[in-house]
């Protein structure tokens, strides 16, 4: 289906708000009465971070709700959706005409019956885990799951003619799994699903467009995409998911074929591509007017799923062998050309000084040597058909993409190294633990090689005046080129992780009548006695452990006293949106016998009062 202008205009005005979406375009002819009727919900799908390397599914249904009971179909096409990979960015996939009034509930419908769900265990490596212990709360094997919230007080969706509407549908992946080990080292996985609504936009990302390229016209700034979503196949050329226009400036950076690219010469590069060419873009939504500017663009060879095989991961190791030079590579996902995408653990890719070499948002120019140890890339390259022991990628003639790399840690003491310089005691590189990294040959000499316990950030002209030692922190950038440490990375990014929304998971075992030390409208303060493998606050990817702070956890109302409280018992589940409502029904259940099993929550975390500013609570009694 084409969209028009008119249609393309609309859409930007929607994406004014910021909304993070997951677009599907519902158009069709309807007589003009009921057209006058409807109304327009622009629909948002996100996650909540976890720990797994793959959570592949398939989105069957989003439904929503009206309080006359009438059930609406946004989503049309059945959708496989990795949402591991999803926590940073939203996908554009559609807008939906619905009838106009108010909903009380949305749905989303997830097939597991040919999940691809992998985690780490202990030892660092990726296992998958086996469809028949993918289990739902009552041990069955889970096949088909509804996700559903309920709209109501801030939540509260209402559908006018003439005035668009927002909802963002929030998969939390860490508070709706919990996965544990046997003895052989099989994992089990646990699914008690937690999706939060919000129609208020509080918490925008950056969003990306995945298509084909439509139309190019230089001379305005500007192209469109015909949008070919997740992981729906480039080579079909049909517009079942509708286009949308692109606008670029001076500053849009565009890498097109391999080849690095700024402003208006990166749009005629891009003219010069074959109509419906792969293109990924990432953005922004800016106002007055509407629009949605790109800062990044990817065309052609440049995006997996294109002309050549792409493995995408972290390095770990790199060492000069009989074929050449070698970089073993972790988390590694295989992107094949058909289209086919695997979980490969560990990869192992040749390069040479014939390979490509660029670094996202950079016009700079880089070789092999700048590929270092934890870099995060993307390789493109053949795919041998017969791995050799040496390597299973040949990107000797191909091209690696050096990206954005995210560290986390807390600050070393002394914090400070030099000047400009910070010092960080590593925890993790995107997430993956830091004893996986060999870090030999990093430094100008053995002596300087990246140490782990006290990695040297270059801050530049970063302010780092706050980051006293013990400091919880994230940073993003480049690690140093190969042999050149220190300092081990160049920081574009810090933050410090108290700022980031946290989330909550304490669970009992057995449950019992006593998780609360106090219980009152004011807050709850927690009683971890007898609480099981579950007594953490995550926040920005840094894990708290409640047991080891200053004091028993305290969990308080927000300022207005609102948000999203839900109470499960049995099969009943009650939903209030005021703290105090919930801490009565609470404290009635606990009096007549009820024993509390688990808590989950979202909120703003203060780690030195060891509290949680509850905007979401989710409470399993027994």
């Amino acid at each position: 289906m084409y969209a028009n202008p008119g249609t393309l205009r609309w859409i930007s005005s929607l994406l004014l708000a910021g909304l993070l979406a997951l677009l599907t375009a519902c158009q069709g002819g309807s007589d003009g009465d009921s057209a006058a009727a409807d109304g327009q919900v622009v629909i948002g799908l996100t996650d909540g971070e976890g720990d797994f390397a793959s959570y592949t599914v398939d989105v069957l249904s989003l439904t929503l709700t009206r309080a006359n009971g009438s059930v609406v179909e946004t989503l049309p096409v059945q959708t496989r959706i990795d949402f591991a990979q999803y926590t940073d960015m939203t996908e554009f996939v559609t807008a939906a005409t619905i009838p106009s009034g108010a909903y009380v509930k949305a749905v989303m419908t997830v097939d597991y019956s040919n999940a691809d769900i992998q985690v780490e265990n202990a030892a660092g490596d990726i296992v998958p885990v086996p469809l028949d212990h993918i289990l739902d709360e009552d041990g069955n094997a889970v096949t088909t799951l509804d996700l559903s919230v309920r709209l109501e007080g801030r939540k509260r969706l209402v559908i006018v003619p003439g005035v668009p509407a927002h909802l963002t549908l929030d998969f939390d992946l860490a508070a709706s799994n919990r996965v544990s080990f046997d003895d052989q080292g099989i994992p089990t996985q646990v699914v008690s699903p937690v999706l939060f609504a919000d129609v208020e936009l509080n918490k925008p990302k950056a969003h990306r467009l995945r298509g084909l390229l439509d139309e190019v016209a230089p001379d305005q700034d500007r192209f469109t995409v015909v949008m070919r979503p997740f992981r729906h196949l480039l080579s079909v050329r049909d517009r079942h998911f509708g286009t949308l226009e692109v606008e670029t400036g001076e500053s849009t950076l565009f890498e097109v074929d391999g080849t690095s690219y700024q402003g208006h010469e990166g749009l005629l590069a891009l003219d010069n591509l074959s109509p419906l060419s792969a293109v990924v873009v990432v953005g922004d939504i800016l106002r007055r007017p509407h629009r949605f500017k790109a800062r990044e663009v990817y065309a052609g060879s440049s995006v997996p799923g294109g002309t050549l095989d792409v493995v995408r991961g972290n390095v770990v190791k790199r060492e000069t062998t009989a074929a050449g030079e070698v970089l073993t590579v972790r988390g590694a996902t295989l992107i094949r050309r058909d289209g086919s995408i695997r979980f490969n653990g560990q990869t192992r890719v040749l390069i040479s000084d014939t390979t490509r070499v660029t670094r996202q948002l950079s016009m700079e120019s880089f070789s092999i040597a700048d590929i270092s140890i934890g870099q995060r890339v993307m390789i493109y390259g053949q795919w041998l058909d017969q791995p050799t022991d040496l390597y299973a990628l040949d990107a000797s003639n191909g091209h690696v993409r050096m990206m954005l790399t995210t560290l986390r840690g807390r600050v070393a003491d002394p914090a400070v190294s030099g000047a400009g310089y910070l010092s960080l005691g590593l925890q993790t590189i995107d997430r993956r633990p830091v004893t996986l990294f060999d870090f030999t040959g990093t430094g100008i000499d053995p002596d300087h090689d990246a140490d782990p316990a006290a990695y040297e950030l270059d801050t530049t002209t970063l302010d780092i005046a706050a980051y006293t030692p013990a400091t919880p922190l994230m940073a993003r950038g480049f690690v140093r080129p190969y042999g050149q440490a220190p300092a081990d990375f160049e920081a574009r990014t810090l933050m410090a992780v108290g700022a980031l929304p946290a989330s909550l998971a304490v669970n009992w075992v057995p449950p019992t009548g006593d998780a609360f030390l106090s219980l009152s409208g004011d807050g709850m303060t927690l009683n971890l006695t007898g609480s099981g493998r579950f007594h953490h606050v995550r926040q920005g990817g840094v894990v708290f452990d409640l047991s080891q702070g200053s004091g028993d956890p305290v969990i308080l109302p927000t300022a207005d006293g609102e948000g999203h409280y839900l109470l499960r018992q049995g099969h009943r589940v009650v939903l209030h949106t005021r703290f105090d409502r919930l801490v009565a029904d609470l404290q009635s259940r606990l009096d007549g016998g009820a024993t509390v099993a688990w808590m989950r929550g979202r909120g703003s975390y203060d780690a030195n009062a060891t509290s949680l500013t509850a905007e979401e609570l989710r409470i399993i009694l027994r």
